[in-house]
């Protein structure tokens, strides 16, 4: 977990499986780099796993590094995203550095690669989207990492889910207005394969140093090699400051050239040449790969839905809900680009199949991946079939009100809406809005989110104002629960307005989108499409405004 390289040995005689570290009895040695050991272990106060990260006594004897270390970690912890390894405690204990963290059992992606080879476009792409995000949030508080690498990106891989991305190690970071330079042990904070060349030379750090590192990743993650893996010793120092990137297309052909560019751009010298932010490097490979925009609600809501799961496995109060699982399915879409998945899934359900038996949710759940698998080939009646059965399975084995049953039956409905039976599609939405609405509440998201399907039925059949009234209706309860400026609220303003469009009601919808804009820039910023597609309807909307005043006039 987290650091590959052998290092850290000198001062291991001292720790085996059932040492203990303030509070915390060791387990099992589970990773290990130059500075630092990483335990599991087990926090005996509160009854829970752990990663405890050890680091050198070296370390610890530098007064300097060690408040330094303990001060920064704090301010880790502190930090709020979905894809940043939880912090729950940093200090110094009987002489020893350490930083508590959760326990993350997936592996990390440095270990994966090395397993693996390259990885799927869709997956590499989405786990360096993951890791961006939590980056601009660091670095949005004044924390660089300036250890970004695959070996500290951690995967919390469950069946029947996508992988959770976290980036570690954030118990190393140094404020962003510091220099970088060499410590006394003679080394340079970051791996020297994933290093910026503003960190080599001892110049200033800020979030494009992260950036260049998180671009060695992603070349990483899509060829199977680090860069510059090919020099050795001094020699990738000097690549990272003198050589030009290669092309990743020489590597993996077949990729779009778009992405050499993108890559030329974040692995540039200089850092004022990099994309501005980790997040638009991320959003560019995205691009240059046809994939859409990344969107942070999903991780959220995945994020949430980790939670509750392990709140259920506690026996805590759980409220599963069926908006998270489409969600879920909205983040699977890239993953399932990948010709590799479905051949996975089969295998993984041959194996449950035999180890755990048909009706077992983990087996249910990969068959529910395989009817997703299906349905993103295009193969809508396959996959509507293959979700009715685990839809079958599923109420037998959980009950029709277990989430799990809810979230197939939406599925099923979506089959049918992407066949063009719209009619039914309604139908099949509406069935389930009762046992949503007993569940869960009339305001839950997942019961707005099928009252929002039903609408989308009603325009696709040419149902314009019944579809506006739904809108209208799900839309105080989205304000009230997300807000008004939340991207879902937005959405669905931008559909009533489009519903008045297809009406032919020109000067209200224009009024409608003129109203919306200044949210859209505040929330999204000016150039996103969404702003940028209101701007074109209120133009195009005073046109068809002046052509009608234009005939009247002339009559």
């Amino acid at each position: 977990m987290g650091d590959e390289e052998p290092g850290a040995t000198g001062f291991l005689a001292g720790f085996s499986a059932g040492s203990r570290i303030a509070g915390y009895c060791l387990e099992e040695q589970i990773g290990r780099g130059g500075m630092a050991v990483v335990f599991r272990a087990r926090d005996e106060r509160l009854q829970r796993q752990v990663a405890l990260k050890v680091l050198s006594p070296a370390l610890a004897a530098d007064d300097a590094f060690r408040h330094r270390f303990i001060r920064e970690s704090r301010a880790a912890a502190a930090v709020d995203n979905p894809h940043i390894v939880p912090v729950f405690e940093a200090g110094d204990g009987d002489g020893v550095l350490f930083i508590a963290m959760r326990y993350v059992p997936g592996g990390d992606v440095g270990t994966l690669i090395r397993r693996q080879g390259p990885l799927p476009v869709a997956r590499a792409v989405a786990i360096i989207s993951a890791i961006a995000s939590a980056l601009d949030t660091a670095h949005a508080v004044g924390l660089v990492h300036r250890d970004v690498k695959p070996a500290n990106m951690l995967l919390d891989a469950r069946p029947g889910r996508p992988d959770h991305v976290y980036l570690s190690d954030f118990g190393l970071t140094k404020d962003a207005l510091s220099s970088a330079s060499l410590t006394d042990m003679g080394q340079i904070l970051g791996t020297l394969t994933y290093c910026a060349p503003e960190q080599i030379h001892g110049g200033r750090v800020d979030a494009r140093t992260d950036e260049y590192s998180l671009a060695c990743a992603a070349f990483t993650l899509l060829s199977g090699e680090a860069p510059f893996a090919q020099y050795e010793g001094m020699a990738v120092l000097y690549a990272h400051l003198s050589v030009p990137p290669p092309r990743l297309t020489a590597r993996r052909p077949g990729l779009p050239p778009e992405v050499d560019d993108v890559l030329t751009r974040a692995l540039a010298k200089a850092p004022e040449d990099r994309y501005a932010s980790c997040g638009e490097f991320a959003d560019a490979l995205r691009a240059a790969f046809g994939f859409v925009r990344y969107d942070s609600g999903v991780a959220t809501a995945l994020h949430r839905q980790a939670l509750s799961d392990q709140q259920h496995k506690l026996g805590l109060d759980r409220a599963d809900t069926l908006a998270t699982h489409a969600r879920q399915a909205a983040a699977y879409q890239e993953a399932r680009r990948s010709d590799d998945a479905m051949t996975l899934y089969q295998r993984t359900l041959s194996d449950q199949q035999l180890r755990l038996g048909p009706a077992h949710p983990d087996t249910l759940a990969t068959r529910f991946g395989i009817a997703q698998q299906m349905a993103a080939r295009g193969e809508h009646s396959g996959a509507e079939k293959e979700f009715r059965d685990v839809s079958a399975a599923r109420q037998r084995a959980l009950g029709e009100d277990h989430p799990d049953s809810l979230a197939t039956r939406f599925s099923i409905a979506q089959e049918i809406a992407a066949r063009g039976d719209h009619i039914r599609a309604e139908e099949e939405f509406r069935r389930i809005l009762p046992d949503l609405e007993r569940k869960l509440g009339p305001d839950h998201p997942d019961t707005l989110a099928t009252r929002f399907s039903v609408a989308q039925q009603m325009s696709a059949r040419g149902e314009h104002t019944r579809a506006e009234s739904e809108f209208r209706d799900v839309l105080p309860h989205l304000e009230r629960k997300l807000g008004p400026d939340h991207p879902v609220t937005l959405v669905l303003w931008f559909s009533i307005a489009q519903e008045m469009v297809a009406r032919g009601d020109y000067a209200t919808a224009g009024a409608e989108f003129r109203d919306m804009l200044p949210h859209l820039r505040r929330k999204l910023g000016p150039d996103h499409p969404d702003t940028l597609a209101a701007d074109k309807w209120i133009d195009y909307l005073q046109k068809k405004e002046n052509a009608r005043g234009s005939v009247r006039v002339r009559n």
